[in-house]
């Protein structure tokens, strides 16, 4: 038996359970990995609310770092032995030990350590297809980055500084925004005492921006439309505050030709050799020390519901993860 966290309805963190599972032999095409950290991320909340619907009873969590024990009947590119990491469907990552498709997993390098891993799968692989992809960033430019101090911002603010983009982010503290700045944000600002709107053209001198990536949702996205300069591009990446309310077409129109785009991290990573080659561009800028995956919040994978609460509250700055 392992211990592994379950859901049986959505809800609350109250329905976060902390149970025995039976985990038998992996199954063709999949791998079992004894896990030594899991990634917490607020895609998991929206499987545990019911937004991102599935069938119950369910595991919960999406990324995670570990050893592999056994392989499965067709498994060739994978041992007993390997350090893995990933970030991959189905749910299921907030568990000892688990069995999964061997697809979506990658050889994690020596210089990265488990916990590292756990933290920098979703977030860092999300990081590198909204820059080299979705908007593909060349050096230059000027982008808003919401919630700049989180685990997707702090590595968004490395990264751009690291390819020589200008970045202003949003935050909701003095003390997200010195965070912040200390991993390369160049303008800060505090959506809790300031307009973001005008404080962006302010410092863009009333142009706006190229492009703004928004995890936040409901409550910026209007907002965010109005800091983008004619024929910018809208990245809608998630929703944490609720989902995006209801426009037209012509609400683009109006505001210049703009973009919009609602993109996944799965759909980016579905093929392997472009899973591959998003993990291998990520370790190195982390190998190579451009980007410094930040773990603030370590919790007991028993005590997964109170890392949701804190999630939830904003309480959390950077990376955190649960150790089993």
């Amino acid at each position: 038996m392992a211990k592994a966290i379950r859901i049986n309805r959505v809800g609350g963190p109250e329905v976060l359970e902390y149970v025995d599972v039976e985990v038998g032999a992996p199954g063709a095409g999949e791998i079992q990995v004894r896990q030594a950290a899991c990634g917490l991320n607020f895609i998991d909340v929206y499987f545990r609310t019911g937004l991102y619907p599935q069938p119950l009873p369910a595991g919960i969590g999406m990324e995670g770092a570990g050893t592999v024990e056994a392989v499965g009947e067709g498994v060739t590119n994978f041992k007993p032995g390997d350090r893995v990491a990933y970030a991959c469907r189905p749910t299921g990552a907030y568990a000892e030990l688990r069995n999964m498709p061997a697809a979506g997993v990658v050889k994690l390098p020596e210089g990265i350590d488990f916990e590292t891993g756990a933290a920098m799968m979703l977030q860092g692989l999300t990081v590198q297809y909204l820059f080299r992809r979705t908007f593909p960033l060349k050096g230059g430019e000027t982008i808003l980055f919401h919630a700049a101090a989180g685990g997707v911002g702090l590595i968004a603010c490395q990264w751009a500084r690291a390819i020589g983009v200008t970045v202003i982010g949003t935050v909701g503290s003095d003390e997200k925004a010195e965070l912040a700045k200390a991993h390369g944000c160049t303008h800060t600002i505090n959506y809790k005492t300031e307009n973001f709107v005008e404080r962006v053209k302010e410092i863009t001198n009333g142009k706006g921006v190229p492009v703004v990536y928004d995890s936040i949702g409901q409550d910026t996205f209007t907002g965010s439309l109005d800091c983008l300069s004619p024929l910018g591009m809208m990245v809608s990446f998630g929703s944490s505050s609720g989902p995006v309310p209801a426009f037209t077409l012509n609400e683009l129109a109006s505001r210049g030709s703009l973009f919009i785009t609602r993109p996944s991290l799965f759909n980016y990573s579905a093929k392997r050799n472009d899973l591959e080659d998003m993990a291998a561009d990520l370790f190195g800028m982390v190998l190579s020390k451009k980007v410094k995956i930040e773990i603030h919040q370590r919790y007991a994978l028993k005590d997964a519901a109170q890392a949701h609460v804190d999630l939830e509250a904003r309480k959390t700055t950077g990376s955190s993860i649960l150790i089993p």
